[in-house]
């Protein structure tokens, strides 16, 4: 008697190759990316998760209130620059997205954020590749594949420190801190635009 194989698909892995398929940035800089990215998942079933090494993917959300014309951002603990909230993707987020979110809510401390969407649902607006040490500082350094979305808070929202977050600041469109790089100065300005 035979045995058979089931191979079993990760519905988060499905899914993120479905967002970064269907999404279509208009930027070579950016495709070239997106093909890196997809291809990183062609290769590796485990391509989502922090263990994946020496690159995985990670999930995050630029926080805006576009009616004040702000956005939130957090001073990371360990580089010491002002970022968007966003981290790892893990197992109960059910997608790419719906990563993004988590991370943004539970970092923001603000209820009720949204996802931007469009006629097909949230899709990624930029993505960027940066080396971490995220597995520590005495091991070697990791590559996040970023996916970078923006969720939507409503017009005048507190943000609320948490565990998750060291320090939070809105900051104007055109007054972001000196502290911060310049894949967040483009993804403020994608946002901006997106949203106006």
């Amino acid at each position: 008697m035979s045995r058979e194989t089931t191979t079993v698909t990760d519905p988060m892995h499905a899914d993120a190759v479905r967002a970064l398929s269907a999404w279509a940035p208009g930027d070579p800089a950016q495709d070239e990316l997106r093909l890196a990215y997809l291809a990183h998942l062609a290769e590796r079933p485990d391509g989502l998760w922090r263990g994946c090494l020496p690159a995985h993917v990670t999930a995050s959300a630029l926080v805006v209130d576009p009616a004040a014309g702000r956005v939130l951002l957090t001073l990371h603990p360990k580089v010491g620059l002002w970022l968007q909230t966003g981290g790892h993707c893990e197992p109960g987020d059910g997608t790419l997205a719906g990563g993004a979110l988590r991370e943004a809510t539970e970092e923001s401390g603000i209820a009720g954020l949204t996802l931007l969407a469009g006629p097909n649902g949230p899709l990624p607006v930029k993505l960027d590749r940066h080396e971490v040490h995220c597995a520590g500082k005495d091991r070697p350094a990791n590559t996040h594949l970023d996916v970078q979305y923006v969720v939507l808070a409503a017009p005048g929202a507190r943000e609320v420190i948490s565990e998750e977050s060291l320090e939070l600041r809105w900051f104007d469109y055109d007054a972001l801190p000196e502290l911060t790089d310049d894949s967040v100065r483009a993804l403020v300005a994608r946002a901006r635009e997106l949203t106006a």
